[in-house]
Formats: C-alpha cells, structure tokens, sequence
C-alpha cells in the first residue's frame, strides 16, 4: 500500500525544531538552578553538622593502664577465688592472653583497618569492600549530556559533555550566613509599651480600619458595576490579622458587607449563563451587566461561606493555629455571622443561595444559646409575615420537618410554634386547586360556529387573544399557584403534627402541637376528622396532659366542628364536660392567662352553635363562669362579664339566673361535672352584686350592667367602646402584665396629712411672735429658751 503522509517542508522542520531548542534550552536552565539550589542546601546542612560537632566537648576513651605487680597480685588472688577447676587448662590460658591483649578497649573508632586484620588475609575483595567505612558525597555528581555520536573508520565515537553547574562557591555561602547571624545579632528586642500607649495605638489602628471599611463602601455604593472588584478587598479583610483589632474588625466588615449587598442585590434571581449564551456575541453594556451579576453572585456565595465558617468554629470550640482569635471571641463573632444571616434571610428572599440560609438560620432555631436562637425565630417569623406567595415558606417548613424528625422529635417546642405565624387562611382544601382557581375558559370552534355570526366570531377571536397576552403580561403571580404552594405547605405541616400526636404522645412539644391544629384545624381534609376526634378525647380522658393542653385540644376539636365538620354527624357533648370540669382548675395565679383560651373556646363551643346547644348547657355555662370572675384577676374578670353578656343576648332566657324564684323541680349542684344535670336554672347571679364592689371601674360597670339584664340601650347600656369589642380584645387590653392597674389609680391626699401641716405652721407663727416681743434679756429668760426648743424641735 503506498504511503500517503504528507512530507512537511524544511521551513517547517526549521521552525518546528527551533521551538524545540528552545524548550530544551529552559528545561536545562531550570535543571540547573534546582540542582545548584539542591547543592546548597545539602552544603549548608553539612557545615551545620560540622559546627555542631566541634562545638560539642569530646569525652576522651578509657585508656589502658598496665598493671602493676600489686594489681597483679590481687587479681590472681580474686581468680584464685574464682572455681578455676571447673575450666579446661587450654581455655583459661587462652584467657589471660586475651586479658593482656585489650585491644578492644584501647581501638581507635575512627580507624579504618579493621580489628583482627591478621586473622582475615584469605577474604574476599567484595566483603573487604563492604566493610569499609563510606564517607558522605561532599560534591554533586556530574551529569553529562550525550551528544551525537562521530562515525570513524575505526567504528563509532560516543561523544559526551558536562551538565553546566551554577557557580556557587562556598565563600560566599559563608557570607551569607555571617551576615544572617549579624542581623540575628543586630535585632533589638521589641519595646514594652505601657498600657495607655497600647489602647492609644489600638484606636489608632481601629479607626485606620474604620475608615478604609467607609471608603471602600461608599465606592461600592456609589457605582456598583465600577467597582464590583472592591467587595473581594473588602471581603478579604474578613480575615484581620492584627490582634488588637481583629475581632471588631470582622464584625465591622461583615455588618458592612450585608448592608451593602442588600443594596446593591438586584430585584431578581442571577442564572448562570449557558454555554450557547457564553459564545454570542452581545453589546459591551450586556457583557458589562454580565460580568457584574457574575462577580456579584460569587462574592456573595463567598460571604455566605465566610459567614458559615464563623459558625463552625463557635460550634467546634476548636482554635486555628494561624487564628488570631481567641476562644471567648468565637461566640461573639457568630452572633454577628447569625444576625447578618438573619437579615439577609428576610430582605433578599428572591435572590440566590436563599435555601442555604434556610439551611443554616433552622437548626440553629433549636440552639442552646439564647440570644442565637431567638434571633432565628424572629427571622423565621417575620419571613412567614412577609411571605404572600409562599415559596420562602415552603422552603423554611421542608427543612423544619427534616429537623424535627431527624433529631427524634427531640426539639424545643418554639421550633413549632413558628408555624402558627403562617400565612394560609385562605386555602380550602376540600375542593381541588382547579376548582379553586379555574382557568379562564375560552369558546370552542363548534360552540362559535352554533352561536355567533361571522363577525362575532372574529370580534371574539380578537378579545380572547388580548386577554391571552394580558394575562401573559400580568406581573402578580396566578391565585391557582399561590394555592397549590399553600396546599404543600399545609400537608408538611399536619404530617408533623401528626407524626408527634401518633409517636410521641408524652413529648412537650405537644402544647405546641394542639396549639398549631387548633388554629389550622379548619383545614384539614374531611376524612381525617373521626380519627383526629378520636386521638384528641383520648388524650383528655387518659389525665396524662396539663389543664392547657385539655384547652388546646378543646379548641381543636371545635375548630374542627365549626369548619368542614358541620357536615359531620358527630356529638361534641364530651367536650363540654371536659371544659365545664376544666374551669375551676384556673385561679389568679400563673394559670390566669389562660382565660384567653377559654374565652376563644366558649366562643366556638356556644356563640357560634348556638342551635346545637341547649338551654340547661348555657345556663350552666353563665354560672360557672359568674362563680370564675370573682376568682380572677381584673382583666380575665372583664372577658367573662363580657361572654356572659354575649350569652345573654344569644340566649334569651337567660334572664331566669336574675330572679330569686326557682324554675321547675331540682336543687342546684355546683360541684357536678355534668352541665346538663346540675340544675342551674334554680340559682342566681349573686356573683354579680360582690362583682358590683370590686375595685376595678371596668368590671363594676359590666356588672351593673349584667344586673339590669344586658340592655342595648337606656340607663343601663354601656358605653360603645366596651358593647363594641369582643371578650378576648377586652382581656388582653386591660392586662396587668406590666404590675400596675389598668387604668391607673388616681392618687388621693389624705386630710388628716393637710392637718398637721396646717397646725404645724400655725404653731411655728406663734412662736415667731413670741420671740419677737421678748428679745431683751429679761426675767422671761427661761421660757424664752423653751419656746426656742420647741420650734427647732421635730415634733413640730
């Protein structure tokens, strides 16, 4: 077959091989300077050997003494001592030649002539070889480079050359090291600075960093697509590694940097660029635009890695070797890493790398320090308030649900009570999202061509295709997203709760559990309630839960009732019981402000199903609660007047507890935990009449008014800023939290004070006078010193 490679030219292999000269050519050099600086070293290793060795003071060998003949005498004496019978004649003579003989005491070490030398004349050359002593190579070998080779008619001549080596001679290795050990010698010690120079030199360099902080922010501010290589300086000084200032730097810088980006973070989510979109060619203004949400976008992602950082290592307690941070900093520098996070979380929710802030800002919602972990649910909160559409809340109650399960429901109960601050009052689950939020439908062809004229149907084509582009062009997001968001959310929510009401039934995160269904409880598909109903009363009746939590669950099954559950054929007579018996546990202590729950529940359980419920139940209900308001503090005292009011108007016989006469047969049983039994319409409301006296004018003005029968109108009605407001407003409005009576008690003058006051000057009037008439030296001496004790005296 023949050989179709193209031959290149010999301008070609000129060029091609020059190239090649010249890499070989840096290649050498770069040899020879590692190999020179390889020399060197090992020359400035050996010479440190060497100084260390004459340096150190030589312990002469032991040297031999001859002996003596009294020596001689001894040790004969010692062997004759010694069990000589029980050794052969050859071998003791044997013996005391070698013990004449102490060459291997008396050897010189450094010798190279081994010891029995004369013993060992038959050995071999390469074992003689191996037992010579090696000495260290003091010179780098020689490499040579093999040239082409010359052809003779002899044969071949191998041609070589040497590896040309640095110069570098040991003289000036020798100066060099002299002059390092003078400027070793040369260097004073650092001065001690006294404490006021110290402070006044860290504000010195405090406020140097303080005001390149300043600059470099207001240029960044100023124009942010100039100066977007500023945030990388101003990034780096994340890392300060001056001692005095280190720590109030970072804080400076990373407080700088989250107000900055929330400036300058655009209104919409930077997307990487693809690779077609990389290739294009665009206007320098797009290129410029790019190049800035590309460096925006990685300093950001750099902060937030920074910030992530300063957390870890507080969590660690673990001290960086090149860290100049103390231990007790670590805790302060991630406040402020938390804080920023915090912040961010809130004002840029659109923007990248938020679901790794929700990542970061949830965990630490269950930390042990206080201040981290309310920060964090005040960031949690304020998002859900803020959050209209729900895909930052979506996000938040994913990774709380993975938390809460993945520690074993061991949690603390805020991390669930954060879902109450959610924003889906306005879903309904019992329909589909479609027929929620239907699409907006448009006529068919055979529906246009029955119905409508030519022109119609060209009218009509006209305006369904504006209201197409109208609808494309519409800003806000659809209703029918915002509900399906909603709907995803709210499911994540109820699997948690009911994860812990099915697992953990003894958990403490149950308050808050019963507390989340009672307020999202209208929401739950319809064939959960029997089932959600059942796991309720069994928590009630097993007495294994607090009085808080029986309200909680309480409400819960009412709110469930008043939503979807009118459709149900379920009897919540139950329920009643379990608050009626429920009442009498609250008092004026710490339980007093649980009132609020009973007063929501009495809302739900009687207002709103009042045709569910009977009179007996009502009237029961009034007098317990009558019998509660003298037990209460002033502000739970007007919640109940106020539902009692409310009830009075919703049931109309309830005028029968303000007559003394009895109705029907039947005595009054207060401590029966049975309302419908306790025969309740043979008492009356003498609760009122003490209520009339107390010492609150709000409470005393519900009570006259109760007396005189609840009327709209005349003498006895109240005025329209207390008939307006509803029994829970009433009870949070006149709260005693603060320690101090609401409204404030006018302070009174007593009389008996005004007085003395009054006597007193009198008093001091006359004296006045009578000093005044017996001014001279008199016989009227005597009193005259006694009306003086009395007025500077203090009983006057």
């Amino acid at each position: 077959r023949k050989n179709t490679k193209r031959v290149p030219s010999f301008r070609k292999l000129l060029r091609t091989s020059k190239i090649k000269l010249d890499n070989k050519l840096k290649n050498k050099q770069y040899k020879q300077q590692s190999a020179a600086k390889k020399y060197r070293k090992e020359q400035k290793k050996l010479r440190q050997a060497v100084r260390d060795a004459i340096c150190r003071k030589p312990f002469p060998l032991e040297e031999y003494k001859k002996k003596t003949v009294a020596d001689k005498q001894e040790n004969d004496d010692e062997e004759d001592a010694l069990p000589l019978d029980m050794m052969d004649e050859d071998d003791l003579k044997l013996m005391q030649d070698l013990a004449q003989k102490a060459s291997f005491i008396t050897r010189d070490l450094s010798s190279n002539e081994p010891v029995h030398i004369k013993k060992r004349k038959n050995e071999s050359v390469i074992d003689k070889y191996e037992k010579m002593p090696r000495r260290m190579q003091t010179e780098p070998e020689k490499e040579l480079i093999h040239l082409l080779p010359i052809k003779d008619k002899g044969g071949i001549i191998p041609q070589t050359m040497e590896k040309p080596v640095l110069n570098v001679t040991e003289e000036e290795e020798e100066d060099t090291e002299e002059m390092e050990v003078a400027e070793d010698a040369n260097e004073e010690p650092l001065p001690v600075l006294t404490p006021e120079e110290m402070a006044a030199q860290r504000k010195r360099k405090l406020q140097e960093r303080k005001t390149h902080i300043a600059a470099l922010a207001a240029a960044i501010l100023s124009d942010p697509e100039n100066h977007i290589k500023k945030l990388k300086e101003l990034r780096t000084m994340l890392m300060e590694q001056d001692p005095y200032v280190a720590v109030i730097v970072r804080k400076l810088v990373m407080v700088s940097l989250m107000e900055i980006f929330k400036d300058i973070v655009p209104s919409y989510k930077i997307r990487p660029l693809t690779e077609a979109e990389k290739a294009t060619k665009v206007k320098k203004e797009t290129q410029k635009l790019r190049e800035f949400e590309e460096g925006l976008v990685s300093q950001y992602k750099f902060y937030l890695e920074n910030l992530e950082q300063t957390i870890k290592d507080w969590k660690q307690r673990k001290l960086k070797k090149s860290n100049v941070i103390s231990l007790k900093a670590y805790k302060g520098l991630a406040e402020i890493a938390v804080k920023c996070l915090c912040e961010l979380l809130v004002a840029l929710p659109h923007f990248n790398f938020h679901n790794n802030i929700i990542v970061l800002i949830v965990p630490l919602m269950n930390d042990t320090s206080k201040k981290i972990s309310e920060l964090c649910f005040e960031a949690v909160k304020q998002l859900f308030k803020q959050d209209k559409l729900g895909i930052a809340s979506l996000g938040v109650v994913k990774v709380i649900s993975g938390l809460v399960k993945g520690r074993n429901y061991n949690v603390r109960p805020e991390v669930l009570k954060v879902f109450l601050h959610l924003r889906i009052k306005e879903v309904e689950l019992k329909k589909d999202s479609e027929d929620i939020a239907p699409k907006k439908k448009f006529m068919t062809y055979k529906e246009k061509r029955k119905n409508l004229s030519r022109m119609q149907r060209k009218w009509k084509k006209a305006e369904e295709k504006l209201e197409r582009e109208l609808l494309e062009a519409e800003a806000s997001e659809s209703k029918e997203k915002k509900l399906k968001l909603h709907t995803e959310t709210l499911n994540i929510v109820f699997l948690t709760y009911f994860r812990i009401l099915k697992k953990t039934q003894n958990s403490p995160l149950l308050p808050a559990v019963l507390e989340g269904l009672a307020k999202f409880a209208h929401l739950i598909n319809v064939e959960f309630f029997d089932d959600l109903l059942i796991v309720l009363h069994s928590l009630i009746a097993s007495g294994g839960i607090t009085y808080r939590e029986t309200l909680h669950c309480i409400l819960s099954a009412f709110h469930i009732l008043s939503g979807q559950g009118d459709v149900l054929n379920i009897d919540p007579m139950k329920f009643y019981t379990h608050l009626y018996k429920t009442l009498f546990s609250l008092h004026a202590g710490g339980t007093n402000d649980d009132i609020g729950i009973v007063l929501q529940c009495l809302d739900v359980m009687l207002t709103k199903r009042r045709k569910q419920v009977s009179q007996q139940r009502a009237l029961a209900f009034v007098k317990r609660l009558s019998t509660l308001g003298l037990h209460v503090l002033p502000n739970s005292s007007i919640g109940i007047l106020a539902t009692n009011r409310v009830l009075m108007h919703t049931f109309p016989k309830m005028d029968l507890l303000l007559d003394n006469e009895s109705q029907g047969s039947g005595v009054y049983l207060p401590e029966l935990e049975e309302p419908e039994h306790c025969n309740a319409q043979n008492t009356a409301l003498w609760e009122l009449h003490l209520l009339q006296r107390h010492y609150h004018p709000i409470v005393q003005k519900f009570a006259a008014h109760l007396i005189v029968g609840a009327p709209a109108e005349g003498s006895g009605a109240l005025p329209p800023d207390l008939s307006r407001r509803p029994a829970t407003e009433l009870f949070e409005t006149y709260s005693m939290k603060g320690k101090t009576f609401n409204p404030p008690v006018a302070s009174v003058t007593p009389r008996r004070k005004d007085t003395f006051s009054q006597r007193d000057s009198f008093l001091n009037e006359e004296l006045n006078e009578l000093l005044q008439k017996h001014n001279s030296e008199t016989a009227m001496h005597k009193p005259l010193d006694f009306a003086k004790h009395l007025k500077e005296s203090s009983l006057l």
